[in-house]
């Protein structure tokens, strides 16, 4: 039996796609495993689907100063020399990688026991961990055709996201029951990724008041950021975080409110959702949701809304905008090249396989 090794975990956007792998891995019959951190979230995911999960230490890699600086790298030498010790019991024939910072000391062991490495890049740019890792890797998949620029031209591949297939097969009705909303006011999903976003919950809840004489709101906020105090208000519900439901919502959903991770706007995407978007600040980040807003802004995609811009007045004017012209946004993604992701790399994994 072939054997697989996943790796990826610090936030969702690092899990999801290795999740919409699996159908198409247990089809080929390949033996799943998956690397994490001890209590990342991607264990909780991992463990739900009852796939082996091997925990290892794990530290961040930052670009600012902070103190753990100076003692997470023993964390990750410490990781290092745990995935050193399960990769060697576990004799994977290839490992996917989704990055996070979990996943470098993974490839590093990886390439010790030289198992072929395939690596995802999400945004635009290669972020820290995957800039890491690419020496290692046997091919590097990307998102954006603008980050061939920035990968080996001989590792380079552009496959677009996995994307989830059960998000297509979200139903309205479900989401009605699930919800308690009404099926004669439009909805508005708004997801500030899988820890929330203080920034765009606070903002939400703001408006709520004048939002809700015309819209109805299914909020996803993040865990242990519920607001008790709104739950009078008709049409509005809110959940920590949601999982076998989101379909659903996302089919209840006439427009959408986001983070620009770019795995949630590459599921956007695909669902032909017309989305508001709202990227994480370039004084809290490397600044790549900026980088993919913009070029979801670019394509008619989204429209985009900067979290330093945010006023009761913009981001409401930016929600009616969105609503009244959601029609031509929904044609641009229909008219999109939307590549099969998940097949160009299984085909890329199968590849590595057959010539380890």
């Amino acid at each position: 039996m072939k054997r697989i090794l996943l790796t990826g975990g610090g936030t969702a956007g690092h899990v999801t796609p290795n999740l919409a792998l699996l159908p198409r891995l247990r089809e080929l019959g390949y033996e799943i495993s998956y690397m994490g951190s001890y209590n990342g979230i991607e264990r909780k995911l991992i463990e739900e689907l009852q796939i082996p999960y091997y925990g290892i230490s794990s530290g961040k890699l930052r670009r600012y100063f902070d103190p753990k600086n100076f003692t997470d790298p023993f964390k990750v030498i410490k990781g290092y020399e745990e995935a050193c010790r399960i990769i060697k019991k576990l004799s994977p024939d290839v490992l996917f990688s989704k990055g996070g910072f979990v996943s470098v000391p993974v490839v590093l062991a990886a390439r010790r026991y030289h198992v072929p490495t395939i690596i995802h890049e999400s945004d635009m740019t290669p972020g820290l961990a995957n800039k890491l890792c690419i020496p290692s890797a046997r091919k590097v998949c990307c998102n954006f055709p603008e980050t061939l620029q920035y990968l080996p031209s001989e590792k380079a591949v552009l496959t677009g996201s996995p994307i989830r297939q059960e998000l297509l097969d979200g139903n309205r009705l479900n989401a009605l029951r699930f919800t308690g909303l009404s099926a004669n006011k439009p909805v508005i999903l708004v997801m500030g990724g899988s820890m929330g976003a203080v920034a765009v919950n606070e903002a939400v809840r703001k408006i709520l008041p004048t939002l809700l004489k015309e819209f109805q709101v299914v909020h996803l906020c993040g865990a242990g950021k519920l607001d008790t105090s709104l739950g009078h208000l008709g049409g509005y519900v809110q959940y920590e975080y949601i999982q076998s439901e989101l379909k659903d919502l996302f089919a209840l959903a006439d427009i959408v409110i986001s983070r620009a991770g770019a795995n949630a706007i590459c599921e956007l995407l695909a669902l032909k959702k017309p989305s508001l978007l709202i990227p994480l600040s370039a004084a809290a980040s490397r600044g790549d949701q900026i980088l993919n807003a913009r070029s979801f802004e670019k394509q008619g995609f989204s429209m985009v809304l900067e979290e330093e811009k945010i006023t009761n007045e913009a981001l409401l004017q930016g929600i009616h905008s969105l609503y009244k012209n959601r029609f031509s946004f929904v044609s641009a993604m229909s008219n999109s090249n939307q590549t099969d992701s998940i097949e160009t790399i299984i085909n890329l994994i199968e590849a590595a396989v057959s010539h380890a």
